[in-house]
Parts: C-alpha cells; sequence; structure tokens
C-alpha cells in the first residue's frame, strides 16, 4: 500500500504563491501518475495538474502558465509551485497517485491542505 502525506497549505493574499509538497510512502516501486485536485467548499473536486513518471504534465486550463507541477527524483514526491494566486485558487488541495504509468486512474489519496487566497 502507498500513502501520501501533504504539506505546505496556508492563507496568502492574492498575488502571493504557496509551494505544496507531497510524500508517498509504502510501496513507492507501483507509484505511476501522480497529481494534483482541489476541492472548493460546495464545488465538485477538480484536476490541476497531473505528472507521469516520465514527465509528461497536464494542467487545468484555470492554472496553466501560474502553476507548476514537478516530481522528486526519486519519483515518491511531487510538488506544486502555485504563483500569481487567486481568491478563486481557495480550495483543499488534494495529492493522488495511481499505479498506472499513463492513465489518470488514482486509488491513493492524501488528507488534504487548506489553501486560502484572501486579503
Amino acid at each position: 500500500q502507498v500513502q501520501l502525506v501533504e504539506s505546505g497549505g496556508g492563507l496568502v493574499q492574492p498575488g502571493g504563491s504557496l509551494r505544496l509538497s507531497c510524500v508517498a510512502s509504502g510501496s513507492i516501486v507501483r507509484i505511476g501518475v501522480m497529481a494534483w485536485y482541489r476541492q472548493a467548499v460546495g464545488k465538485q473536486r477538480e484536476l490541476v495538474a497531473g505528472i507521469s513518471p516520465g514527465g509528461g504534465i497536464n494542467y487545468a486550463d484555470s492554472v496553466k502558465g501560474r502553476f507548476t507541477i514537478s516530481r522528486g527524483s526519486a519519483k515518491n514526491t511531487v510538488f506544486l509551485q502555485m504563483n500569481s494566486l487567486k481568491p478563486e485558487d481557495t480550495a483543499v488541495y488534494y495529492c493522488a497517485a495511481g499505479p498506472y504509468t499513463s492513465a489518470y486512474v488514482f486509488d491513493t489519496w492524501g488528507q488534504g491542505t487548506h489553501v486560502t487566497v484572501s486579503s
């Protein structure tokens, strides 16, 4: 089994930056695609960005040019650098991991980290 732990959330003013981290432990050899999702109050969970073991990346249109996803050299960590944050980025951000190298199918989720963008 795989366990995911996120960190790095907090309160930031509009236009500010935050860096989220997610560390996987356990059976990390089976980890394929890793991703960040977010869920705002009253809204469905949505994909923010995902990255495959080979480095293929996808972003939601709403974060392109502002957010950057990356993966650690050991492949069991994933980061989300968030710049030019907007109030609409406020949400709980979840790290996800799946067993496939390209399919966005996730069977492991972190506990979530809160991001609040407000002045």
